[in-house]
């Protein structure tokens, strides 16, 4: 995935929209140094690529580097550079925010991704568009080195009915004419319904759409209208979306559906990154 340098730029203005006053008025910018980079915990690597880019404007040398989705082990020094101690103190901090938090991502999407593979070999890791805003790029890029993919990159890429959208064209009673209304607008994109109930479902399972997206419909009950769509409609796609964590990924995976779309992967602990300078 490429995320544009003038992006990865603008990081490290918000650090340093000028120079490094520490490190000028101390009169050590010119040494040369060594800088590395080790988690304190196994994880999945992410935004090295990133951090790369950076090194390069920085006017530094990149020793050795693992790429984003590689496992990287306790201690491991997965990214090392040279360079003057000016040009690596610049771009230090931000490069241990880009792994911290992207690393933390992966590293969460890759265990749930384990986690729901294990009962449900095919099913597939979709993420929502729920992210902090201004982070969309690292967190996409994230979800992807952890083994998921996006759900919808933004509102112009399928057509999603939640319940306001259902509501407003008058209910699923109307919502085979809505459907058709739709295909003849607009035949080629993907239409995708979201469904609370068992009666959201029977209103819907036999239209002509892509596929359904069952919200906050518990592992139990969802098996039962899972199997019921898989006889009356195989080629629906079933998506299962509503609180799915690492906790209930595996519960959620059994029922037979084909996706599960969670947020959860985007917060938690940041992975455990340190740094590390030698003087040379």
């Amino acid at each position: 995935m490429r995320i544009s340098s003038n992006t990865i730029y603008q990081w490290l203005e918000e650090d340093l929209p000028y120079f490094d006053l520490t490190t000028q008025v101390l009169g050590v910018g010119g040494m040369q140094a060594r800088m590395s980079y080790q988690c304190r915990h196994p994880a999945i690597a992410c935004g090295t690529e990133e951090a790369a880019v950076l090194v390069r404007e920085a006017g530094a040398q990149i020793v050795s580097m693992v790429n984003s989705g590689e496992t990287i082990s306790i201690g491991q020094e997965f990214f090392v550079v040279e360079g003057s101690f000016s040009a690596l103190n610049e771009i230090t901090k931000v490069i241990q925010n880009i792994f911290e938090y992207a690393s933390g991502v992966a590293t969460r999407t890759q265990q749930l991704v384990s986690a729901a593979k294990q009962v449900n070999s095919a099913i597939n890791i979709l993420t929502t568009r729920k992210v902090f805003p201004g982070t969309k790029a690292l967190s996409i890029k994230a979800i992807l080195a952890g083994g998921a993919y996006p759900h919808r990159l933004g509102l112009s890429e399928t057509i999603l009915l939640f319940k306001q959208h259902i509501d407003f064209v008058g209910g699923f009673a109307a919502i085979e004419d809505c459907v058709a209304r739709i295909l003849a607008q607009d035949c080629e994109k993907q239409i995708l319904l979201e469904v609370e109930s068992a009666e959201d479902l029977e209103a819907v399972m036999h239209l002509p759409i892509h596929g359904i997206q069952y919200d906050k419909i518990n592992p139990d009950e969802l098996s039962v209208l899972v199997a019921k769509v898989r006889k009356v409609n195989p080629q629906l796609t079933q998506l299962a979306a509503g609180g799915i964590t690492l906790d209930n990924a595996a519960l959620y995976a059994a029922t037979g559906v084909d996706g599960l779309v969670t947020t959860a992967v985007y917060f938690g602990k940041p992975a455990d990154v340190g740094v590390r300078f030698v003087k040379l």
